[in-house]
């Protein structure tokens, strides 16, 4: 009963660290246009969007790596549970506290908060699940069903957005509290309901659970009887790099970054992109810029899902195909050659085919909304498919690939300085170069696009390559 609850407990953290990371391009237009004090008719304004889209993106992302890093230490060193349970509060605490934001850098600084305690539980908890279960092919199952759960997350951040966009009006107004004021800053009255800020403060979620199951986990058996018996080795930075494990830090870290540099260069720039759709700016046509920005945000939230359930598929996919193969090398090319082709070609094409509506299906009584079924909505799933499914691939591998001592501060090391530093870093390079005079296209989403494509190609390609150089681990490592 227990390691079950271990089980739901890691798969709420999975779904909210995804939660907490996609609300960012979902809530980063509007937020900047309430809180960056310039409007949209200012020549100035494409600029300094591209500029904070730029920092919200990679300054979160490189604050979470490298204090995230320390927190994988910090795995190794006080235990799986404690650093989970913290760190998910963290994360949530930093989310809801964010739609109280009354500036751009008070905003970013709490992203970072917010980014700093999902890097750490990602680690913490892909550790605690792997040490928990000794038998492989279990093992194998519980890593790749709670991971799914990620998907879940980035699948109901969009719901949820989808949701308050529609109904944010009739719910309590946000408003800092008066004795606050004075050094926290005011919200207005006219922004006292916007749906983006509500979309932040629902990151709290995760964090009410927690609080009341929390008392009942326990530690990793492994790691704490190897603390008890004084056979816990010191962990260390330095150790990662040692002969019997350079290879594998070094090619994990670079792939963590490609996986992550198709998802933040890619993936994450469509609400840019769908903006561009023939079928949005026939709704938009004539209408006020306030309604037409609704109209675009809506859209761009129903292809999030889509993708989100494309990625959902993967996941499980990988779930049940890592049984099954044996091979790691060939388990996560299953995914990365279709994805070299479809990324590419989906956001190359994405404004520039006709956009052909097959059906919708009506599932508001569900409070989804309606997702079209059309070509770019398919060309997303399967983008999603291929790619997400990849993220839960590292979370079977790196607990195989490092000793207990060391298995925090390896997947730290990996997920945090590849993933989120290194990797998170193309979403400001799409951002920038897309920015650019000598990037075809004669419109914004039209540049997102073909940057999207070419950065999706390029971070592919080079995961693929470094594949032939990925060591084949032992798969009864997790409790060596």
């Amino acid at each position: 009963m227990t390691k079950w609850l271990i089980v739901v407990i890691a798969a709420i953290g999975f779904a909210f660290d995804i939660y907490e990371l996609l609300m960012l391009p979902l809530i980063l237009r509007p937020a900047i246009l309430e809180l960056g004090g310039i409007a949209p008719t200012d020549p100035a304004f494409p600029a300094f969007v591209s500029q904070w889209r730029a920092l919200m993106f990679y300054v979160p992302a490189a604050a979470g790596g490298l204090i995230g890093l320390f927190g994988g230490w910090l795995t190794d060193r006080l235990g799986r549970r404690r650093v989970l349970t913290w760190s998910i509060l963290l994360y949530s605490v930093s989310a809801f506290l964010a739609g109280f934001a009354t500036s751009l850098p008070m905003l970013l600084a709490l992203r970072c908060t917010t980014f700093i305690g999902v890097c750490v539980e990602f680690v913490a908890a892909i550790a605690w699940l792997a040490e928990l279960f000794p038998e492989p092919k279990q093992r194998e199952r519980v890593l790749g069903y709670t991971q799914a759960f990620s998907s879940v997350g980035g699948l109901l951040v969009a719901i949820a957005n989808s949701f308050l966009l529609d109904y944010a009006g009739n719910l309590p107004s946000i408003a800092v509290p008066g004795w606050a004021a004075s050094w926290w800053g005011t919200i207005g009255e006219k922004h006292s309901h916007e749906a983006w800020r509500y979309t932040l403060m629902s990151g709290l979620i995760p964090a009410l659970p927690l609080l009341l199951i929390r008392p009942f986990l326990p530690e990793s058996p492994v790691w704490q009887q190897k603390k008890e018996a004084g056979l816990l080795k010191r962990p260390s930075l330095a150790a990662l790099f040692a002969p019997e494990h350079r290879t594998t830090t070094i090619v994990t870290t670079l792939m963590f970054a490609c996986a992550y540099g198709v998802a933040f260069g890619a993936i994450q720039q469509i609400p840019e992109i769908v903006p561009g759709l023939t079928m949005v700016k026939e709704k938009t046509a004539g209408l006020p810029p306030p309604k037409q920005r609704e109209i675009e945000q809506k859209t761009a939230s129903d292809h999030v899902k889509v993708q989100e359930i494309g990625g959902l598929v993967g996941r499980f996919l990988l779930a049940l195909a890592a049984v099954r193969v044996a091979s790691r090398r060939g388990l996560l090319r299953i995914f990365q050659i279709p994805a070299l082709f479809v990324v590419p070609l989906v956001f190359y094409f994405f404004l520039n085919v006709e956009n052909r509506v097959f059906t919708e299906i009506d599932l508001s009584s569900m409070r989804l909304g309606k997702l079209p079924i059309t070509t770019v909505s398919i060309g997303v799933f399967l983008a999603g498919l291929f790619t997400v499914s990849q993220f839960s691939f590292w979370g079977n591998y790196l607990p195989l690939a490092y000793p207990v001592h060391l298995r925090g501060t390896g997947e730290s090391f990996a997920a945090n300085i590849g993933g989120r530093m290194i990797g998170t870093a193309f979403a400001a390079v799409t951002s920038i170069l897309a920015a650019q005079s000598f990037v075809p296209g004669e419109t914004s989403p039209q540049k997102f696009a073909f940057v999207a494509a070419c950065v999706a190609f390029c971070v592919t390609l080079a995961g693929v390559i470094l594949s032939f150089f990925l060591p084949e681990p032992d798969p009864n490592a997790a409790h060596d």
